[in-house]
C-alpha cells in the first residue's frame, strides 16, 4: 500500500510503540486519527505532528467501548474521507492472578483481547469496498506462557489466533490483517510493569528492552506490502519469527 495520502487509525497511539508509528506514517504522508484514554498526553501528541506539518486529529476513547470507539472511526471518515489502516494497539498489562480482584484481569480481557476484535469488527465496513490493511498487537506472551500469569498471555493467544482467523478470509474484500508479537519494549507501560513480581525473567524473554521502533518497521512492512496477510510475527531483539500455526516458527531476518 502506498501511505501518503492514506488515513491511519491507531490505538494506544499518544505513546510508546503506537506514537512512534504514528511519527513514521506521518513522515510518509498519512493522516493520523490517534485514539487513547489519555486526553492530556493525546492532545500533547496530537499537536506535536501538526507543528511537524502533519495531518492529525485525538479522539478519546475506550477501547472497550463500542459507541466511543465507533465515534473515534466515524470521525476518521468524517475528517479525511475514508479509513485504510487500522493499527490494533492498545493494551495494558497487570501481573498477580490470584492476587488481583476480578475486576482487573477481566479489564484486562476487555483491553488486549475485546478491544483488538471490536477494531477489527468496526474496520470491516468502512474498508468493505476499497480495501485496507489492519495490524494487531498481540505479544511474545501470546506465543508462550507466563506461569502464574495466564490472563495477559490467553488475551494475547485470542489475538493471534483472531488474526490467523481473519488474516486470509478477508483478502476476498481486500482487506489484509497480520499480527506482531512484540517481546519486551521500552515504553511507559513496560517500564512501569516489567520488574513487578519478577515478570520478566518468568516470561523467558531477554532483559534488554527493545526500542518501539523494532515494532514501528514491522508494522510499517504489513502495510506496504500487499502480498502479506494472515502473518503473526514475533519480534525479538536478535530477530523476528513468522509464526505459522500449522508448522514450526520460520526465522527472518531483521
Amino acid at each position: 500500500m502506498e501511505i501518503n495520502g492514506k488515513t491511519a487509525l491507531i490505538t494506544g497511539g499518544v505513546s510508546g510503540i503506537g506514537e512512534t508509528t504514528a511519527g513514521i506514517l506521518a513522515a510518509r504522508g498519512a493522516n493520523l486519527v490517534l485514539v487513547d484514554v489519555n486526553r492530556q498526553l493525546g492532545e500533547k501528541t496530537t499537536k506535536s505532528f501538526e507543528n511537524k506539518g502533519g495531518r492529525a486529529v485525538f479522539v478519546h476513547a475506550d477501547v472497550c467501548d463500542e459507541a466511543q470507539t465507533k465515534a473515534a472511526f466515524d470521525q476518521a471518515v468524517s475528517r479525511f474521507g475514508r479509513l485504510d489502516i487500522v493499527f490494533n494497539n492498545a493494551g495494558i498489562f497487570e501481573p498477580g492472578y490470584t492476587k488481583l480482584p476480578v475486576e482487573k484481569w477481566k479489564r484486562m480481557l476487555d483491553v488486549d483481547l475485546f478491544g483488538v476484535a471490536l477494531g477489527c469488527y468496526l474496520a470491516f465496513p468502512l474498508m468493505r469496498e476499497h480495501g485496507g490493511v489492519i495490524v494487531n498487537t498481540a505479544s511474545m506472551a501470546g506465543l508462550y506462557p507466563i506461569p502464574g500469569d495466564p490472563i495477559y498471555p490467553a488475551a494475547k493467544a485470542g489475538v493471534v489466533h483472531l488474526t490467523h482467523s481473519l488474516g486470509v478470509y478477508w483478502t476476498k474484500w481486500r482487506i489484509r490483517v497480520n499480527c506482531v508479537c512484540p517481546g519486551i519494549v521500552d515504553t511507559p507501560l513496560s517500564r512501569a510493569t516489567a520488574s513487578r513480581e519478577g515478570t520478566v525473567a518468568r516470561a523467558g524473554q531477554a532483559h534488554t528492552m527493545m526500542r518501539p521502533e523494532a515494532i514501528a518497521n514491522e508494522v510499517l512492512r504489513f502495510i506496504e506490502d500487499d502480498n502479506v496477510a494472515g502473518q503473526v510475527v514475533e519480534v525479538r531483539p536478535t530477530g523476528v519469527n513468522v509464526i505459522d500455526p500449522r508448522r514450526a516458527p520460520e526465522r527472518r531476518s531483521s
